[in-house]
């Protein structure tokens, strides 16, 4: 559980946030790591080194959660002050100028 869920009193609001989804995302990163490991060892285990071609079904898994690890990380690291509503509220603040 989290220690603070709102922002501390001397950190910058928006930087907290930021150090946030950082941490979540270093977290849930280590979660898919171990996770994916020990599918991909069941599906080796049950294929008992017979493998016949085909798509192991690890590979499922292993996209699916991959595609959303990806959007996490874009948030988290490349573009963690922008959000939509910011961007909008920019373009509206431009445009009423």
């Amino acid at each position: 559980m989290e220690k603070y869920s709102s922002t501390p009193p001397d950190k910058d609001p928006q930087l907290w946030a930021i150090a946030k989804r950082r941490a979540r995302f270093k977290t849930e990163l280590i979660t898919y790591l171990v996770i994916n490991v020990f599918l991909w060892a069941i599906w080796l285990l049950t294929t008992k080194g017979k493998y016949e071609g085909g798509i192991p079904w690890p590979v499922w898994v292993t996209l699916g959660w991959g595609i959303g690890m990806l959007f996490q990380y874009f948030g988290a690291y490349k573009y963690p002050k922008e959000t939509a509503a910011e961007r909008e509220y920019e373009k509206l603040k431009q445009k009423n100028k």
